[in-house]
């Protein structure tokens, strides 16, 4: 039995001298490498072990010797703590910089490709308030940023509305304003917490599964629109009306105001009934020429104007003609599908969440587009020979599936389809670089444009165009 690692070391001195994924830093000791949060490359810096792996540790920076000249002051006040924004701290100019290279990296160091020529990265022109959607949590026991044995709990207020802490699924970090949603988002959620406090409406436990006020979703849309979807534990028709109808007159510019009551153990609501208490039952987003009606289970990419600048390179990419057959491969609610149908003879699209291809239907009609056809199902199984002789052979196959990347079958159809492009659109650049790995028997890669959707995030979108060899 091997001997045990201490966890809990504490390195001084250390340099920090590159940025890693998931928005950590890189530090060198002896012939380890070390994972460190929040850090930025030309720090100097003791750190406390988190973890003692064989090739590496991950650590959590106890001191600042220097820092370095490059580091920006956050912007947000709960920088460091909230699990979100975690390069606030980074000039955006060096964040795109570290994308583009992680993108690079993955697709040298994953797929093999060594001399692939990356164009620049795509910015985005909002480097803050650029989300339409947020999700946020009441909690009855809020994260003490500044803990102490001293405290006295009985006077202090516990409840909390907002991001959960990484790691402590009981524990709700108490937010005061978020730079990530635009007007009126923050105004919203703190008249909420007031009103909760003042009436003193309950707020969920998570560990003992009890509480009236569980979760909230703000969904905002450049066409002025606003959705606000509460969702409650307990059903307490007098007091779930009261707060509705105090947010109702606080803020009449929502135009969606809908409510579930959810009392599973977790918060996913997508099989729960969501019942409309004012104004419309859905959103409206526009890109271009094309509308998009949102419900409140609805998909829709989480930043708008990028989403556009995004699609607009897809359709670019693809460069369909008019006699042209495209399959769009995760299609979700539709929105490739329908941004590039008036270019093609056909759109196909195919995803395995009903509810999404109902929505993507429904978006084909609102836009009088009718050479669209949607399919529910596993990707793989509705991929077969019978269902691509029905469809017609695609000439053109867009694919944007999520984080986890292509199922290795659905891959091997790809190159056993052979359409002459493939545009291949990734959250995830790692496992997208993987599957370009195996598509690369059959396809060359021709164009590769990294896109940033998510400033002060390490998160990046890619999209890469294959021909057929």
């Amino acid at each position: 039995m091997g001997r045990k690692r201490n966890k809990n070391l504490v390195l001084e001195n250390l340099q920090i001298i590159d940025a890693a994924s998931e928005g950590k830093s890189i530090a060198k000791y002896n012939d380890k490498v070390v994972f460190i949060p929040f850090g930025m490359p030309g720090d100097i810096v003791d750190v406390q072990t988190t973890r003692n792996k064989r090739n590496y540790y991950e650590a959590k920076i106890l001191k600042f010797h220097s820092k370095s000249e490059n580091r920006v002051e956050p912007k947000c006040e709960h920088f460091g703590v909230c699990g979100g924004c975690k390069w606030q701290h980074m000039p955006y100019e060096m964040q795109l910089k570290f994308k583009a290279q992680q993108v690079k990296d993955n697709l040298q160091r994953i797929g093999g490709f060594l001399n692939l020529e990356v164009q620049e990265i795509l910015a985005n022109e909002k480097e803050y308030f650029y989300r339409n959607k947020l999700e946020f949590t009441f909690c009855n026991k809020k994260w003490i940023e500044n803990y102490s044995k001293e405290l006295d709990f009985d006077d202090l207020n516990m409840n909390a509305l907002g991001f959960h802490i990484p790691g402590k699924f009981d524990r709700v970090l108490d937010i005061d304003n978020c730079y990530l949603q635009k007007s009126p988002s923050n105004e919203i959620r703190n008249f909420i917490k007031k009103y909760a406090d003042e009436n003193n409406l309950s707020f969920f436990d998570l560990r003992q599964q009890h509480g009236f006020l569980r979760n909230l979703v703000i969904r905002t849309s450049t066409t002025g629109d606003l959705m606000l979807i509460f969702v409650f534990y307990e059903d307490l028709k007098e007091e779930r009306e009261n707060l509705l109808n105090a947010i109702k007159d606080k803020f009449p510019e929502i135009t969606s105001l809908m409510y579930i009551i959810n009392q599973k153990k977790n918060d996913s609501y997508t099989d729960q009934d969501v019942i409309l208490y004012s104004g419309n039952d859905h959103i409206m987003e526009q890109m271009g020429e094309i509308k998009f009606k949102i419900g409140p289970k609805s998909f829709y990419q989480t930043n708008s104007n990028q989403a556009f600048n995004l699609y607009k390179k897809v359709l670019e990419f693809a460069d369909i003609k008019v006699d042209e057959v495209v399959y769009d491969l995760y299609t979700g609610t539709g929105t490739i599908a329908n941004f590039v149908a008036s270019k093609a003879k056909k759109v196909v699209g195919v995803e395995y969440v009903p509810e999404a291809i109902e929505d993507a239907k429904i978006n084909s009609e609102i836009n009088g587009i009718n050479n669209t056809s949607f399919f529910a199902g596993d990707m793989i199984a509705v991929l077969d020979d019978e269902f691509i002789s029905k469809n017609s052979r695609p000439n053109v196959i867009i694919t944007d599936p999520p984080r986890a990347g292509m199922h290795p079958k659905v891959v091997d159809k790809l190159n056993e389809i052979g359409a002459e492009k493939i545009v291949y659109v990734s959250c995830n650049p790692a496992t997208q670089a993987r599957d370009l790995k195996v598509l690369s028997e059959k396809y060359n890669i021709e164009r590769v444009q990294p896109v940033d959707m998510f400033p002060q995030t390490h998160h990046v979108e890619n999209i890469v165009l294959l021909r057929r060899k």
